[in-house]
């Protein structure tokens, strides 16, 4: 088969370098692809928001199935475009896509359909959002409605914050994501990513995972597109993920289904664990980053297959294997990052970091600057490792982050906390 993958971040290095392992592969493309996927992929200067390039780049490579990474391009409609053409293609519809690419619909559909989540009030003007929350008071959270890079989040734990995150989004912080917002009740508890294939029809369980958002350590600082993560997420177990299943992933996609938008692809859960239950955070209509890159990792399966099950509506008696492994990855950003970085710089020292046993390092944020790596983006690289147990292999990815030699990058030297404090309980 002739594949394409759409995205040049951390998870489609990690998606590029899973689907170039099988052997149903002849050919693989990413588009546009970084540096680190130019090595498992040949690299298509395409500007995938440019729909009828992509088509034309398809038509003329004879693509038979195209993998969407970004979240952007799915709002964007590109899955329509290239089913209209004649393509295959993973991922949801523009329409099944405001799973994620609005707030406000998602919240109206669980509403609608008794899916546990935060109370919450969709707001078209800063005035009465902000008359609200005075009138609910904090910790309290303010999301922009449409897609912001996974940033388009405030947990205000005071008013004057909350306040002044509605100023900011409405504003125009977060562009036309902004334009309106959601403030919904905190919950309190402990968030986990839990991941389902979809085809429509059926939901195929994928493992969970646990992402920080925070720029810091301690959780502290600004939220990000995520810092680190790691698979599985000890506090989803067999029956948590149950009822996740039941209470979520199988009403929503019973009404998505009704509303005559089928949901096909990944659907990525934000769940919070309260003292009442799980709970809807939010939903993402793609593979998390840095999330798909641990889950990728533990994969034991083809990963070819199962997209295109997705994409044909045939999970039904679909099944995939798991290694046992823990996996981890640490993100290494630009000075600066979520705020304003630098770009160019230069880092050394992958190759060292690459050869400590069980590490792989997928890149996000890299180009090619003659013959040298050079940061290019925020978050630039995803430093993975396996262990047996958390802690072994959080001991190997910052290993290997310590052979890396780039002074503007910095990462949180936390990642795994809470997995590693309840290993030390057992």
């Amino acid at each position: 088969m002739n594949i394409l993958v759409l995205g040049s971040g951390g998870r489609e290095h990690a998606l590029a370098w899973k689907i170039a392992a099988s052997p149903l592969v002849t050919k693989l493309w990413c588009a546009p692809g970084n540096a680190g996927i130019a090595q498992d992929a040949e690299c298509a200067a395409l500007d995938i928001a440019d729909h009828p390039a992509v088509i034309a780049f398809c038509k003329a490579n004879q693509v038979d199935f195209v993998v969407v990474g970004p979240d952007a391009a799915i709002a964007a409609g590109v899955v329509d475009d290239l089913n209209a053409a004649g393509f295959k293609a993973f991922g949801p519809t523009k329409a099944a896509g405001q799973l994620e690419s609005s707030k406000n619909f998602t919240k109206a559909l669980c509403r609608d359909n008794n899916i546990p989540t935060a109370a919450y009030e969709h707001f078209k003007s800063a005035e009465a959002a902000k008359t609200y929350i005075r009138k609910q008071g904090a910790p309290i959270v303010v999301k922009a409605d449409g897609l912001a890079a996974g940033k388009g989040v405030v947990v205000a734990m005071s008013l004057d914050e909350a306040l002044a995150a509605v100023d900011m989004m409405f504003g125009g912080g977060f562009g036309d994501a902004g334009a309106e917002v959601v403030v919904e009740e905190f919950m309190e508890g402990e968030e986990a990513s839990f991941f389902v294939l979809c085809d429509g029809d059926n939901a195929l369980r994928l493992a969970t995972a646990q992402d920080h958002k925070r720029a810091f350590d301690g959780d502290k600082g600004p939220n990000t597109g995520g810092m680190g993560a790691y698979s599985p997420a000890p506090v989803m177990t067999d029956a948590m993920c149950q009822r996740v299943m039941d209470e979520m992933i199988t009403p929503t996609l019973r009404a998505m289904k009704a509303k005559g938008m089928p949901y096909k692809g990944v659907l990525y859960a934000g769940v919070m664990i309260t003292k009442d239950g799980p709970k809807l955070v939010e939903y993402n209509a793609r593979f998390g980053d840095p999330e798909c890159q641990v889950l990728m990792l533990r994969m034991m399966s083809d990963v070819v297959p199962a997209l295109i099950a997705a994409a044909d509506g045939q999970l039904k008696n679909f099944s995939l294997r798991w290694y046992d492994d823990v996996a981890i990855t640490v993100i290494m950003a630009t000075k600066g990052y979520p705020g304003d970085y630098g770009k160019g710089s230069v880092i050394e020292g992958l190759d060292e970091a690459a050869k400590i046993d069980g590490v792989q390092i997928f890149h996000a944020g890299t180009k090619d600057g003659g013959g040298k790596i050079v940061a290019s983006g925020g978050r630039v690289l995803n430093v993975c490792a396996l262990g047996k147990t958390v802690s072994e292999a959080r001991d190997r990815a910052y290993q290997a982050v310590s052979k890396i030699k780039w002074p503007e990058g910095f990462y949180r030297s936390d990642i795994g906390w809470r997995a590693i404090e309840r290993e030390a309980r057992k």
